[in-house]
């Protein structure tokens, strides 16, 4: 596949888009990161999530240290070509680094504030053990 669709995505001024991670099966959204050029390319190639760390300034291979990798089922892009969509399958059932299914796990409560609402699944000392 020629990377000439790389030319129709609208990256950002740091040169990243905006990426969703939704599970294809059923629709929730699990995750939210960046992608830079490099990054989107490796993922339609791979078809495993690949994402830019800001943080750390570098390429960030889902589940390089966690295991929890995302099988990339479909690519897309939204109307205004700058956000991309990943429909993924989560390798684990653990998108978020907290051990929990959805970084999404946090819900406003009008008297308590944010409330986390989403049990952690697995210890996160236990997914990124140290060597």
């Amino acid at each position: 596949m020629s990377a000439s669709w790389l030319n129709k995505v609208h990256w950002d001024e740091q040169g990243l888009v905006p990426a969703i991670a939704q599970d294809a099966q059923t629709g929730e959204v699990l995750m939210f990161a960046w992608m830079n050029r490099e990054a989107l390319e490796l993922t339609a190639t791979r078809m495993e999530a690949v994402y830019w760390s800001r943080s750390r300034r570098k390429l960030w291979h889902k589940g390089e240290e966690s295991g929890h990798t995302q099988k990339v089922r479909e690519i897309r892009i939204d109307c205004d070509a700058d956000v991309v969509l990943l429909k993924i399958e989560q390798i684990g059932g653990i998108a978020c680094h907290t051990g929990r299914r959805s970084c999404f796990f946090s819900r406003l409560d009008a008297d308590a504030g944010w409330v986390e609402v989403d049990p952690v699944l697995k210890d996160p000392a236990e997914i990124y053990r140290k060597p």
